[in-house]
């Protein structure tokens, strides 16, 4: 799908690696609806970016909220894409120090945010984009963000481990789901990016993290993941599949 002067949708929209694929998408001439909670610098960052970028305040693990963004979205014209970046990880162990089983609501929360967060996107850009006409094959693509976690999930990571591996197990179903309407679905699965969750953590930390990826032997950009989610939404045969986007790192226990 040619992308110049296509309208997207992209949550997370207001840091990270959703600001990174807003900014690269304006450069190519793309019009973007910013997708992110209140109170995020969503509105700032629209601004930044100009007349080709608004901000719409949503939860994404609200579906009300979702189908009231998409239709705001929808006014600024047809959705051809959507880049679904909101998501992130949250500490948590099996056991307690003591020996004691977790309380369950740190697993629920970040299972709810990652997966019904991306269900409820998916759905609603499905539904909005099912409606529109053929561009170059396509109806509509939709980019998803798992994390390498999914596959190799590390100790403390019970919960976002188990979230992201859930969006790489949509990814074909939907695929094929939505192929009969022309809508292509694939997954990007970062691994260690310089967004500011993780370059704000411990120096020793952050250059562990970097040491560990073969090559390039540094963190990912955020505008990698850009360029990828863009070269997805342009190749009409990228569907169905989740991308390891990540240096070729695996991930150790710890």
């Amino acid at each position: 799908m040619r992308i110049k002067g296509i309208h997207t949708v992209v949550t997370g929209g207001a840091s990270g690696l959703g600001l990174a694929t807003a900014k690269h998408l304006v450069r190519e001439g793309v019009t973007v609806t910013l997708l992110d909670l209140p109170g995020s610098a969503g509105a700032e960052e629209a601004a930044a970016l100009g007349p080709a970028a608004r901000f719409v305040p949503t939860d994404v693990t609200s579906s009300d909220a979702v189908t009231a963004a998409f239709a705001a979205a929808r006014e600024q014209g047809p959705i051809r894409a959507v880049v679904h970046c909101a998501g992130r990880g949250r500490p948590m162990r099996i056991l307690t120090k003591d020996g004691k089983a977790t309380d369950q609501a740190p697993f629920e929360a970040v299972i709810r945010l990652n997966v019904i967060g991306t269900y409820n996107v998916l759905s609603s850009a499905a539904e909005t984009m099912a409606a529109n006409e053929l561009h170059d094959g396509d109806r509509g693509v939709c980019v998803l963000t798992a994390s390498v976690a999914a596959f190799e999930g590390q100790i403390g990571q019970i919960n976002y481990a188990t979230a992201k591996a859930g969006i790489v197990g949509m990814t074909l179903p939907a695929a094929r789901d939505l192929a009969s309407v022309g809508i292509r679905v694939c997954t990007i699965a970062p691994g260690t990016f310089a967004t500011p969750l993780l370059t704000n953590g411990r120096p020793d930390i952050v250059e562990a993290l970097a040491s560990a990826v073969p090559h390039p032997r540094r963190l990912g950009d955020p505008s990698e993941y850009a360029a990828l989610a863009a070269h997805i939404i342009e190749n009409g045969m990228l569907n169905g599949e989740t991308i390891r986007l990540d240096g070729a790192i695996r991930m150790a226990p710890r």
